[in-house]
């Protein structure tokens, strides 16, 4: 008859003595494909931040009359153009800021410059792998927690 030898189960908190392992590692390529969904994610998160940032802005300053003030100084200044005088109020082409206007350019003009640095990124990372190929990559020492 054969003999079986049960050894007890490994036990959940094994505790490890000694120092934690550290391993070399070397990054050689990177996925342009991975680089270009992060880059999209992360400056399309940025731009949302900014946009809020600032609508709030503008409507803070809408509220407190700083907006009309700097129509009224942009006005006297003439940079509009020919003013004229209705009803004893100093009237200048496009003396108005509209919100609709000026928010809904910024909105299509935030998105090209995310959709133009997420390609930026992807370039860089193209010539990451180029230059990898040549020198070697970035060298990184991992670290095993305690």
């Amino acid at each position: 008859m054969a003999t079986q030898s049960t050894t007890p189960p490994p036990s959940k908190t094994t505790v490890r003595t000694g120092p934690p392992r550290r391993t070399r590692v070397v990054v050689r390529k990177v996925g342009p494909l991975s680089v270009l969904r992060i880059s999209l994610f992360f400056y399309f998160c940025l731009f949302l931040i900014l946009f809020f940032t600032l609508l709030i802005l503008f409507g803070f300053l809408k509220s407190s009359g700083a907006l009309e003030s700097v129509g009224n100084v942009l006005a006297q200044l003439n940079i509009y153009g020919e003013c004229k005088t209705v009803a004893g109020d100093l009237v200048c082409p496009g003396d108005t800021f509209e919100s609709g206007a000026i928010f809904s350019r910024l909105f299509f003009a935030g998105l090209g410059l995310v959709g133009v640095w997420s390609i930026i990124n992807v370039l860089v990372a193209f010539l990451y792998n180029l230059v990898s190929d040549v020198i070697g990559g970035i060298e990184l020492t991992l670290g095993e927690r305690r």
